[in-house]
This record gives structure tokens, C-alpha cells and sequence, in this order.
């Protein structure tokens, strides 16, 4: 097996590669027949190499692409997620509808389990806030219950704009989707507009878009031009806020609680 130079160490499946001080990962396939770099949604970059070329090809590969490579890494960290994890401490920041709403951690008689809107601020169990397992279910029930309250009001006046059937609704936690439709059956039964929870953190009109992109696959399902073109009649501003739901979504709260830190 071929070594990297100046080394006596080998060019590895699943291991680093370093060019001039940039460093790649290296991915060896007996199926690929080329060289080919791939940089991922974290901004870390990826050589695929066919099984048994020699390292020093490898380098000379990243040399000639080191200007696309800088290119791709740098357009990666301006989109790249920014989801830091939230502490269930009295005072941290959480969003409903792009408006700030802090936590208050409560001495809580009743033992209730669920979190609260309260003049502004979300109210919280001590008992709660002192589990981040059971706090952050409880603030994610929040969100799905609110969230479907608010979004129910908004289906029936885009559903008349769009003309199509207004379907039914659900609000959970769908990964790193923002929303889903599936469609009806065959025996009458309407179609299921699935919206992810943490959506509810973003501008009342990011979300109308969303609401309104979702709605428009009752008629039409993929991505083509009709699909924009349906879009479009309704909300012709739809790129712009594509747009903003782009860069607004890498910075929600995605779900994480940081466990907090032990006194000393």
C-alpha cells in the first residue's frame, strides 16, 4: 500500500489526509474508477479514492481543487446549522411566533406537568426543569399544542385562497423537516398536512409560507413548475420568504437540552 510522503504512514480507508495544511477524509471504494472530493453539510471535506492508487496521486488530486474545495467549505459554513441546545434554567430565551418568551422556573403546588404561556413568559415546573428529559417533553407538547391551535386558524382562509381541500392537521416533531402532506385516501378520507413543532418558533408569515407550500402539494405533488406556479398565485413573495425560512431555520432551537453544570 502507498504511504504519504514523508511518512511511513498509509493512506487508510476512513482516515485523514493533509494537503498543504488542509485536511480531508479519506474514503477508498474498489467500485470508483476517478478521483472526486465531496464536501459535507458540516463543512468537512471528503477525497474518494479508487482502491489502489497511491497517496501521492491523492495529494496532487487536492492540490488542483484546493480553490473549489476553499469555495464549497467557506458557501457550507454560511449555511451550516447554528442549533445551540437550550438550559431549562429561570431566564433562558425561547421564541413562539418570532417573539421572545424567557423561562420561569417555578415552585409548582399543583404538580402539574404541562408548561404555560403566561403574560409573556413560559412557565415552567421546578420539578420539570430539574429533568431535561421530562422538561424538554414537556416544551415540545407545548409547542405541538399551541402550534396546532394557531395553525388550525390559518388552513381554512389559505386552503380558499389556493382552492383546494383543506386537509387535516398534525403538529409533531418531524426530524429536520419543516412540514409534510400526505395525501387522502381513496374512501373520502382527507389528506394529512404534517407540520414540525419547532417551526412555531419563526415569524407568523415564515410559517404561513410553509402552510401555504404544504397546501399547494394537495393539488399538485412534486416540485415542478406547476407546483411554483400554484404557490406563486397565492403568495407571490414565496422566494423571499423561502429565503428567510433558510436562514432563520439553521438558528432555531432543534430540541437539544444541555444538562447543566455540576457545582463545585
Amino acid at each position: 500500500m502507498s504511504t504519504l510522503p514523508g511518512s511511513s504512514l498509509p493512506l487508510l480507508d476512513g482516515g485523514p489526509l493533509t494537503v498543504d495544511g488542509l485536511e480531508v477524509r479519506v474514503r477508498i471504494s474498489a467500485r470508483r474508477r476517478r478521483f472526486a472530493l465531496t464536501v459535507e453539510s458540516d463543512a468537512t471535506a471528503t477525497l474518494h479514492v479508487p482502491a489502489g492508487r497511491p497517496a501521492t496521486e491523492a495529494e496532487a488530486f487536492v492540490r488542483a481543487h484546493r480553490t473549489w474545495l476553499a469555495s464549497r467549505q467557506a458557501a457550507r459554513e454560511r449555511t451550516r446549522p447554528l442549533n445551540p441546545p437550550k438550559q431549562l434554567l429561570d431566564g433562558e430565551v425561547f421564541r413562539y411566533l418570532g417573539r421572545t418568551c424567557r423561562l420561569s422556573v417555578v415552585t409548582d403546588e399543583r404538580r402539574t406537568h404541562r408548561v404555560r404561556l403566561v403574560a409573556g413568559r413560559l412557565v415552567m415546573s421546578r420539578e420539570l426543569a430539574g429533568d431535561p428529559v421530562r422538561g424538554r417533553a414537556a416544551l415540545t407538547e407545548w409547542y405541538c399544542r399551541v402550534g396546532r391551535a394557531w395553525a388550525a386558524g390559518r388552513l381554512q382562509p389559505w386552503a380558499a385562497r389556493m382552492e383546494v381541500a383543506e386537509p387535516a392537521l398534525d403538529v409533531r416533531d418531524l426530524g429536520g423537516r419543516w412540514g409534510t402532506y400526505e395525501p387522502g385516501t381513496g374512501d373520502g378520507r382527507p389528506g394529512v398536512m404534517r407540520l414540525g413543532w419547532q417551526l412555531f418558533q419563526l415569524p407568523m408569515h415564515v410559517i404561513d409560507y410553509v402552510i401555504a407550500h404544504e397546501l399547494a402539494h394537495v393539488r399538485i405533488p412534486g416540485h415542478g413548475q406547476d407546483f411554483w406556479r400554484l404557490l406563486g398565485s397565492a403568495l407571490p413573495e414565496y422566494d423571499e420568504r423561502r429565503s428567510e425560512l433558510a436562514e432563520l431555520g439553521r438558528r432555531l432551537w432543534m430540541g437539544e437540552v444541555g444538562h447543566p453544570a455540576a457545582g463545585g
